[in-house]
């Protein structure tokens, strides 16, 4: 038996005004389904909460003569029932979670502790007014979760639900920043990150374009990216877009692209593919910048002018990985729709979008209620939902937990695995 080695997940709490808490409790109380979790009546505990991370079996998955590499460690989260699992009696506390992880012995056990960072009180008054309009409401109770309460500066001003202003954005800003010192402090594996306003963050003063910047600026990680993953539950083919330009105008990016930056995404990419996802030479699909791919300079010069010489050489700087490119974006995303719903093989295992819109309309068509933002390049694993405050429905009961409860389990997975590949080094 291999000793346990705890994960500790740290999920922030987002914008306290928009639709974070709510997420939040939706996902930690659905994790696994009903059917297969004791009533609350029934816990021992008040201070813990159970998540389970579902993921394919290795028959959903490409079959072992399909993958890149047989020295990477598989990690599978497939779950057995509770009737499975040990008894209640040898459960040592409702807050640690099992992931079952397929190995190398396919019988080693991690635990994960799930800790909200934000405000108990937000959560209990979310909690109060979901379950008020609607007593069927399924939400775990604050009082069975493990939070660390931050506490609120007077000088943010009120926090009103449904209503972002500098007040949130402060306290957004102060969730995530005990979440970051706690992971680089060790206190946490991983970063679950709940939805944040950059106007409110900027009204209170932090002119971060967004999470994924702070994140990296405060682990000091020069090299980063906005990747986008999301499993078809249609074939369970893993979709996954990495951006090349994140939060700026559409004017700004043809100016913002060069040979260096595309190579850094480009490392970037290979690297979380091998690292997080066991792709050893990966197929990466590289879209163009200009209708049809700029129509060999009719419609655009930037193709012709350096990214198919960059793609040449990067082709002879990855022999292993499979690059095709530059695709013209409007067929980009052909191939990938059919994967994903299952009418064809995959053509590609990840794609590198030039901009904001050309990667995230199609990751949005097809995967919205699913999709998870993860920053690549950081030294922990950050996931986070793909979707935002979401002002107008706050309180109304109809936000949508499934972006979330897809972060929650492919932070599980990813750390999963990173911890596989030390306990393996």
């Amino acid at each position: 038996m291999h000793p346990e080695r705890p994960l500790k997940l740290a999920l922030t709490l987002g914008d306290p005004a928009g639709i974070g808490p709510e997420v939040i409790l939706k996902a930690l109380a659905e994790q696994p389904s009903l059917s297969e979790r004791r009533s609350l009546s029934e816990r021992r505990s008040l201070s813990e909460v159970e998540v389970l991370a579902e993921q394919p079996s290795l028959s959903e998955r490409r079959s072992l003569s399909e993958r890149r590499s047989l020295s990477e460690v598989e990690v599978l989260a497939e779950q057995p029932s509770l009737s499975e699992r040990r008894s209640l009696s040898e459960r040592r506390s409702l807050s640690e979670v099992e992931v079952l992880s397929e190995r190398r012995s396919l019988s080693e056990v991690e635990v994960l502790r799930v800790t909200t960072i934000g405000s108990r009180l937000i959560l209990q008054q979310t909690y109060d007014r979901l379950r008020s309009s609607d007593p069927t409401a399924v939400l775990a109770n604050p009082e069975a979760l493990d939070i660390i309460d931050v506490e609120s500066d007077s000088t943010w001003g009120e926090i009103v639900p449904g209503v972002g202003n500098a007040a949130s954005g402060a306290a957004s800003f102060a969730y995530m920043e005990r979440a970051i010192a706690g992971t680089l402090a060790g206190e946490f594996s991983a970063i679950v990150t709940g939805p944040i306003s950059k106007t409110c963050w900027q009204a209170a003063g932090y002119n971060y374009p967004g999470q994924t910047e702070l994140l990296a600026s405060k682990a000091r990680s020069q090299r980063f990216g906005m990747l986008f993953a999301a499993k078809s539950p249609h074939s369970n083919w893993m979709l996954i877009t990495l951006l090349a330009t994140t939060h700026i105008s559409l004017r700004q990016v043809p100016d913002a692209l060069s040979p260096e930056l595309l190579s850094e995404k480009l490392e970037l990419l290979i690297e979380c593919l091998r690292a997080d996802f066991g792709l050893e030479t990966p197929r990466i699909a590289v879209s163009g910048l200009n209708p049809h791919s700029g129509e060999n300079g009719k419609l655009g010069n930037e193709e012709q002018d350096w990214m198919i010489p960059w793609l040449e050489r990067q082709r002879d700087r990855f022999p292993r990985v499979q690059l095709e490119g530059p695709v013209p974006p409007d067929t980009l995303w052909v191939k990938a729709g059919k994967a994903w719903y299952g009418l064809a093989e995959p053509a590609h295992d990840a794609y590198l979008a030039m901009y904001h819109d050309q990667g995230l309309i199609p990751v949005k068509l097809m995967a919205f209620d699913r999709a998870v933002n993860t920053t690549i390049g950081l030294p922990f694993v950050r996931t986070s939902p793909d979707h935002g405050t979401a002002f107008d429905i706050v309180g109304k009961g109809i936000a949508d937990a499934s972006s979330m409860k897809a972060a929650l389990q492919l932070a599980v997975e990813l750390a999963s695995r990173r911890t596989a590949v030390k306990m393996g080094s």
